[in-house]
C-alpha cells in the first residue's frame, strides 16, 4: 500500500484509489479519551432517541402532527450518529486510517443526507410552531398527520437526491496526487479538494447544498420566529404570551445547539484563528452532541411528554401493585 502522502502519477488519465487516508483525529493528543467520550455519546444518543419513540408510539394523544415530526428528528439523530461514530471506533479500535474508496463513498453519502435531514426537520418543527400560534384556529386544518407525514417524504426526497447527487459527481473525479482526507471521515469539501482534474460540479454541489440544508433554513427558522413574535404581541394577556412562548422552548433549544457550534466553527475556520486539530473537535461535537442532547431536551422541555412519561409510570406501578394482590 502507498504512504497516504505519495504522489500517484500526475500523467494518469483517471486514477481512483483504492483508499482514502483519514487524518482527522490522528494527530490529537490523548485521542484514545475522546474516542471513549464519543462511544459514551453514541450509547446515550441510541438509548435517548429510542425512548423518545417508544413514549410516543406507546401514547396515543401524542399521535399529532407535531410529535410526527419529532418521530422522524429521532429517528434521523440515530441515523446521523451511527453514520460518523461507529467508523470512528472502529479506526480506534484496530488503529486504522484507512478506509476503502467504496466505504467512503457511502460513508460521504450518509452522512450529507442525515446532516441535511436534521437540519431540514428543525425547519418543520419551526413551520408546526408558526402555524400553532400565528394560526391557531386553522391548526388542526393546516397541519394534519398525513400533511405532515407528507412534508417529511418530500423532504426526505430532495435529500437523497442532493446527496446521491453529489456522491455520483465525486466518482467522476481523478485523485493523482494525496489520499489524505483531512476530517474525522469522508468529509465531502475536503475530499473533492484533493482531486486533480476539474472539480467545479462539486464545488458548486457543495455550495448548493450547503445553501439548501443549512443557510435556507436558518433563514426559514428566524423568519417563522420574526412572525411568531409579531402574533404574541398581539396575545392581550402576558400570561397568553408566555403560555404559547413556552411551547416554542424546546425547538429554541434543539435550533441553537444545532446551528450555533455550526456557525461558530465555520466563523473561526474562515478567519484562520482556530487550530486545526481545534476545528476538527468543534465540527465532530457539532455533529454528535445534538442527537444526544434532542431526546433529553424535549423530555424535560416538553408538558406533552413529561405527561405521557408519568403517565405510562403510574400505568406500570398500577399493574404492578394489582399483581401483587
Amino acid at each position: 500500500m502507498n504512504s497516504p502522502n505519495s504522489t500517484l502519477p500526475l500523467n494518469a488519465i483517471f486514477v481512483r484509489p483504492q483508499f482514502f487516508y483519514i487524518s482527522g483525529l490522528s494527530n490529537l493528543p490523548n485521542a484514545k479519551y475522546y474516542y471513549i467520550f464519543l462511544c459514551f455519546v453514541y450509547v446515550v444518543t441510541i438509548l435517548g432517541n429510542s425512548f423518545i419513540l417508544f413514549i410516543i408510539y406507546m401514547e396515543h394523544s401524542l399521535h399529532t402532527p407535531k410529535f410526527v415530526a419529532v418521530c422522524n428528528l429521532a429517528i434521523v439523530d440515530v441515523c446521523s450518529s451511527t453514520a460518523i461514530i461507529p467508523k470512528l471506533i472502529d479506526t480506534f479500535l484496530f488503529d486504522s486510517q484507512f478506509i476503502r474508496y467504496e466505504a467512503c463513498l457511502a460513508n460521504m453519502c450518509f452522512v450529507l443526507f442525515f446532516s441535511a435531514m436534521q437540519s431540514l426537520t428543525l425547519v418543520v418543527l419551526a413551520y408546526d410552531r408558526f402555524v400553532a400560534i400565528c394560526f391557531p384556529l386553522r391548526y388542526h386544518n393546516i397541519i394534519t398527520n398525513t400533511s405532515m407525514v407528507l412534508i417529511l417524504a418530500v423532504m426526505w426526497a430532495i435529500t437523497a437526491i442532493m446527496a446521491i447527487t453529489a456522491t455520483l459527481l465525486f466518482t467522476r473525479l481523478s485523485f493523482c496526487r494525496s489520499i489524505v482526507i483531512n476530517s474525522y471521515y469522508c468529509d465531502y469539501g475536503p475530499a473533492f479538494h484533493l482531486a486533480c482534474n476539474d472539480n467545479s460540479p462539486s464545488f458548486i454541489m457543495g455550495i448548493l447544498g450547503t445553501t439548501i440544508s443549512f443557510v435556507v433554513p436558518v433563514a426559514v427558522i428566524a423568519l417563522s420566529y420574526v412572525c411568531i413574535i409579531f402574533a404574541l404581541l398581539k396575545i392581550a394577556t402576558q400570561e397568553g404570551r408566555l403560555k404559547a412562548m413556552k411551547t416554542c422552548t424546546s425547538h429554541l433549544i434543539l435550533v441553537a445547539i444545532f446551528y450555533l457550534p455550526i456557525c461558530a466553527t465555520c466563523i473561526a475556520t474562515l478567519s484562520s484563528t482556530i487550530h486545526p486539530n481545534a476545528s476538527i473537535i468543534n465540527t465532530s461535537l457539532a455533529c454528535v452532541i445534538p442527537p444526544m442532547l434532542n431526546p433529553i431536551i424535549y423530555s424535560l422541555k416538553t408538558e406533552e411528554i413529561m405527561s405521557a412519561i408519568k403517565k405510562l409510570y403510574k400505568k406500570r406501578n398500577n399493574k404492578q401493585t394489582n399483581n401483587l394482590r
